[in-house]
């Protein structure tokens, strides 16, 4: 462990922060944390909807609705702020009003296909929320990209007797302009609809997704994406036909097709996406007073498996947790399937179960018709994804310590 924790503080530690610590990059991260109240309200939200699963508290589902009007804005929020803030960490302040606006006006432009595809009225909640998270951040970086090159051109010269005012008006026109003519050729003009694009790279992931490996790099896939801010619900519509078949076909014939989203439940959601709990867990034992906080605050979130706090508050970005992430990405579903499938320790679940949000290990209890040795592997998984976040977590606990010295 000695030997592990010098190379993490020695080697890994520097280059990734110098990678971390780029304007893009920098920019990213620094948007993240400026949508974080939107994560949070979210994350209570989809607590309080909890009531509304037992009989005669039906009516509590209304929560919905202001987490539409929260976590629901996320994309939108991205695809405003990420321009602006690259536009400050490129040192181009005066265009950063601009670039925000143009960065709203593209995004908007790219959803409106899918909205029309499906006959919406209006903009809906789930073309702004965490499903569109990736059209915003590429729409984000083509614009600052766009409003980087053309912003520094002006019309006039420098000893031009027009006030500064106007002559900020028509330079600001190029950039804005220029972004505008691309949105309108690609998405009106050539018919290009980006959403269905991506979803048309990640077909391939359909065939491969019922075996153990396939299983594993689709779950690798979406954490990864996720651990940069994106939502892993962008290749749901590829994944969840396979899965829901696979569990269909276990209730239907008996088999014990274990690539279903109740297996997944079971076994692979402690605290969330790459079993965040851990993390969580280690952090009520921060030495740095930030990240104990942010452990205290994230706590209740994640004992329902709500780990979108804590990886924008911690994770996403910041590559001193996004390995152990990865990691656990590749772990956690090989060992349930070895302890399901190859050795027959825990179940395989028979029944269709979507309660995601419930404690562990209520969950897998449920999940596997109350099988106790279930509970008994993801305690086991527990532990290991545990384990394997804790030198990370210290390397950069340690880190923030530093930090908020220096700061004193």
């Amino acid at each position: 462990m000695k030997t592990v924790m010098k190379w993490l503080e020695e080697s890994f530690q520097p280059k990734m922060n110098k990678f971390a610590n780029n304007p893009w990059m920098m920019g990213l991260k620094d948007t993240i944390n400026q949508i974080m109240p939107l994560i949070f309200l979210g994350s209570l939200f989809v607590v309080l909807t909890l009531p509304s699963n037992i009989k005669g508290f039906e009516w509590f589902s209304n929560f919905w609705t202001p987490f539409g009007w929260s976590m629901g804005m996320l994309g939108l929020m991205m695809a405003f702020l990420l321009p602006m803030n690259l536009m400050e960490k490129l040192r181009m302040r005066r265009s950063r009003i601009v670039a925000a606006t143009a960065g709203l006006i593209l995004y908007l432009m790219i959803i409106t296909p899918q909205l029309i595809a499906d006959e919406s009225i209006g903009f809906g909640h789930s073309a702004f929320g965490s499903s569109g998270m990736f059209i915003s951040i590429i729409s984000g970086l083509f614009v600052a990209l766009l409003v980087n090159a053309l912003g520094k051109i002006s019309f006039f010269k420098e000893d031009s007797v027009l006030p500064d005012f106007v002559r900020a008006w028509f330079d600001q026109m190029l950039p804005i302009g220029a972004v505008i003519i691309v949105g309108w050729v690609l998405v009106f003009i050539l018919k290009f609809d980006l959403y269905v694009a991506i979803q048309s790279l990640f077909m391939p992931l359909r065939n491969v997704i019922s075996n153990v490996w396939g299983f594993t790099l689709v779950n690798l896939f979406t954490i990864v994406l996720y651990s940069m801010g994106i939502s892993g619900w962008i290749i749901s519509p590829i994944v969840i036909p396979v899965l829901l078949q696979n569990i269909e076909t276990n209730i239907a014939t008996g088999a014990q097709l274990f690539a279903t989203q109740s297996w997944d439940y079971a076994y692979l959601k402690i605290g969330g996406l790459a079993c965040t709990l851990g993390l969580v867990l280690l952090m009520q034992t921060a030495k740095s007073k930030k990240l104990k906080a942010l452990g205290r605050a994230t706590l209740v979130p994640s004992i329902f498996n709500i780990n979108e706090p804590v990886v924008f508050g911690a994770i996403a970005f910041n590559p001193i947790l996004m390995i152990p992430m990865w990691i656990n990405a590749i772990v956690s579903p090989i060992l349930a399937w070895v302890l399901t499938v190859v050795i027959p320790f825990g179940k395989i679940p028979d029944i269709q179960f979507n309660l995601w949000y419930l404690p562990y290990p209520l969950t897998t209890w449920l999940a596997t018709g109350g099988h106790l040795m279930s509970v008994a592997l993801v305690i086991i998984i527990f532990l290991v994804t545990t384990a394997i976040w804790y030198p990370f977590f210290r390397v950069y606990d340690n880190q923030c310590v530093r930090e908020e010295l220096e700061q004193l």
